[in-house]
């Protein structure tokens, strides 16, 4: 990846950079100096584009990583439900793969730490918006090929509570046979959705 030093660029690989400490680490884990040293930047520089610190940083990286999945689903489930979910799986077992299970979603990986008491801190409330954006595309499309309404819904919610916990359970034995068992049943119960 090439980037100038400056600029939109540079901002952007931080953030891209905070988003893949995350995945790794989790949010509590890992100080704002750990991010930036990730992402090969200045922690001044880190401080001029964050000037909130490390939450900010955070927000930003948890709906980089949002969108940058949300972007892939939409273009793959132009061909079907069953497409987005071989391509939403083909990406997490290319994470957990090429990291030898070192990383996972920074998406849940902020949503499973615990918040500081009466508070939701800004990474946990991109967090829930970035699934409820991607059930929200799972859904739709379900529903555009057959699938009832209220079971399409359902059926996206379990499709991402399912990819997420499975990535977690591929991390932690090392292996990826969770997410192949997952998505053998996924496929079949998605497959089973739009032809009824």
């Amino acid at each position: 990846m090439n980037m100038t030093k400056g600029g939109p660029q540079a901002r952007q690989r931080i953030v891209a950079g905070a988003a893949d400490m995350i995945s790794r680490r989790g949010l509590n884990a890992t100080s704002i100096r750990e991010m930036a040293k990730h992402a090969e930047a200045p922690l001044g520089s880190t401080y001029h584009y964050f000037p909130e610190g490390k939450q900010q940083l955070a927000t930003e990286a948890v709906r980089y990583a949002g969108e940058t999945i949300a972007r892939m689903l939409r273009k793959e489930l132009e061909a079907g439900p069953v497409a987005g979910l071989r391509a939403f799986l083909g990406l997490w077992r290319t994470i957990v793969i090429d990291t030898e299970f070192r990383a996972g979603c920074p998406v849940l990986a902020v949503s499973i730490e615990e918040p500081p008491p009466g508070e939701i801190p800004p990474a946990l409330a991109a967090a829930a918006a970035v699934f409820d954006d991607w059930e929200k595309l799972l859904a739709n499309s379900l529903r555009e090929h057959g699938a009832a309404p209220g079971q399409a819904e359902q059926l996206a919610t379990l499709t991402v509570a399912a990819v997420e916990g499975t990535v977690a359970m591929c991390r932690a034995k090392r292996s990826i046979e969770p997410l192949d068992r997952t998505a053998e049943q996924l496929q079949a119960l998605i497959a089973g959705a739009i032809k009824g």
